[in-house]
């Protein structure tokens, strides 16, 4: 795509940005809705949840379909003008704040959302649809999709694709990429990729929708997915479990998927500190006794009756081999969603902290017993008086190791130096972004890095699409510039 601009810096801006030409240009092809400069900025596009503010974007573009994106990025990338990528600015590290110098695309416009298609078990969703409407729209039609977090009102299906969002339910459903059948993107030079045939098999070349999936918005803009949608569970049953140690825990997980296989559906492990934390901030009853730990497991049931009577089984055994000190089973879907609410509460909790350290971390399940204390240890040595609200999925092995302490000095690169030396990841479903990217190199190789980078250069090349997060580029030298 070719465009005719005549590049004008603005003055006074650290990054010399050229912001004038993009937006002149926009405005000549964009509704006026479409685009926000000024005092017309809204201030909701420098709000995030993550601990570092943003800076007021150079301007605001706000288009309604994939063929306005493209306008978008071509118009940018004519000038190099940087852009930051937002959904709906639930994100914890930094990926989708704006930068100095940086416009916004901000996709809250494109919430198109298709009607389930039964045969085929899909649906299709623009990038601004939030998670929770895709979960209303295959409910119903009787069927289920399989990912589901605690931002689900807000976070949108585009944010999911980029950051190959996880959740609660991994443990039988996968991570956002499990349920990705197609997907429509845009390059940064404002061409359209379309992908959106909902085939469960198609060997026709590279796999490029997995090329987007996870990748924070770098090497294009995510604009329409075509979702897998499940089978809608006969039936939902919770068991809050008291356990009396991690191994416990540990064991609980492993009779629980010998007994159900892929019935267990999710398996939660909350630390004391988190639990006290939530039952403090809900004024709900205390659903067991205190222990040193507590397990949520679901169940999902295909036939009800047989289901959940094995699931009480393998409950009852446990406890009589020690693993449960005490359980409470949902016998209805409001007690079902009461255990469930307590969970998230932990989340809630959290965010009433001053001091606190979130690390969105994994490991191999099987080394979470060697990890919590080693991690704990650790931190101590920085801050004897530190606690640990922590919780997480225990079946996939994510842990959001959250530690109140009034001295951060060192604590997280303790922690990810901790899950580096177990073979784990310092970032399990919420991405790299910006904050992360200093600590990138604990769990990814050089050579991995450097293959990041090639790709980036190729979708890329004059590194518009929210530069600087996960990776900076390397220098160009004007050899290897003339060679791109």
């Amino acid at each position: 795509m070719s465009l005719d601009i005549a590049p004008r810096f603005v003055s006074g801006n650290a990054a010399s940005a050229p912001v004038a030409p993009a937006l002149e240009c926009l405005m000549r092809q964009l509704p006026a809705e479409a685009l926000l400069s000024g005092d017309g900025i809204d201030a909701r596009f420098r709000e995030t949840l993550s601990a570092v503010p943003a800076v007021m974007p150079a301007f605001v573009m706000r288009p309604r379909n994939a063929a306005e994106v493209s306008l978008c990025l071509a118009a940018c990338d004519a000038v190099r003008q940087p852009v930051a990528v937002q959904g709906g600015r639930t994100g914890f590290h930094g990926g989708e704040r704006a930068c100095a110098g940086e416009a916004v695309l901000s996709l809250e416009h494109m919430t198109g959302l298709s009607a389930v298609d039964p045969a085929g078990g899909t649906l299709s969703a623009e990038a601004g649809v939030p998670l929770q409407a895709v979960q209303e729209a295959a409910d119903h039609a009787g069927m289920f999709f399989g990912v589901d977090i605690g931002s689900r009102g807000s976070a949108t299906i585009g944010g999911n694709v980029a950051t190959n969002a996880g959740g609660i339910r991994v443990l039988r459903y996968g991570m956002f990429r499990a349920q990705v059948l197609g997907l429509e993107a845009v390059l940064a030079d404002g061409t359209i990729l379309t992908s959106l045939k909902g085939l469960a098999k198609d060997n026709s070349g590279l796999d490029l929708n997995q090329l987007f999936i996870g990748s924070e918005g770098t090497l294009g803009v995510v604009t329409r997915a075509c979702l897998k949608l499940h089978p809608k569970p006969a039936a939902e049953c919770a068991a809050f479990c008291a356990v009396p140690s991690l191994s416990a825990a540990i064991a609980l997980l492993a009779r629980l998927r010998a007994a159900l296989g892929p019935l267990l559906s999710a398996c939660e492990l909350i630390f004391p500190d988190a639990l006290e934390g939530a039952l403090a901030l809900t004024g709900a009853p205390r659903p067991v006794a205190p222990a040193a730990f507590y397990v949520l497991a679901e169940l999902h049931a295909i036939h009800p009756a047989h289901d959940t009577d094995g699931f009480s089984a393998a409950l009852m055994a446990a406890h009589e081999d020690g693993m449960i000190s005490d359980v409470t089973v949902s016998q209805s879907p409001r007690e079902f969603r009461a255990l469930w609410d307590l969970r998230e509460a932990c989340s809630g909790y959290i965010l009433t902290l001053r001091n606190v350290i979130g690390c969105d971390v994994a490991v191999p399940p099987a080394k979470i017993e060697a990890f919590v204390p080693d991690a704990a240890r650790i931190v101590q040595a920085l801050d004897p008086a530190a606690r640990f609200p922590v919780f997480g999925h225990l079946g996939d092995g994510n842990l959001h190791y959250v530690v109140e302490t009034d001295r951060p000095q060192g604590v997280v690169e303790a922690i990810y130096r901790c899950v580096q030396g177990l073979g784990g990841s310092i970032s399990a479903e919420h991405g790299i972004g910006i904050d992360k990217k200093p600590y990138l190199h604990f769990c990814r190789s050089g050579a991995e890095i450097a293959a990041m980078r090639r790709l980036k250069r190729a979708f890329d090349p004059n590194n518009i699409l929210n530069p600087g997060r996960i990776f900076d580029p390397l220098p160009t030298t004007p050899a290897q510039g003339a060679a791109a």
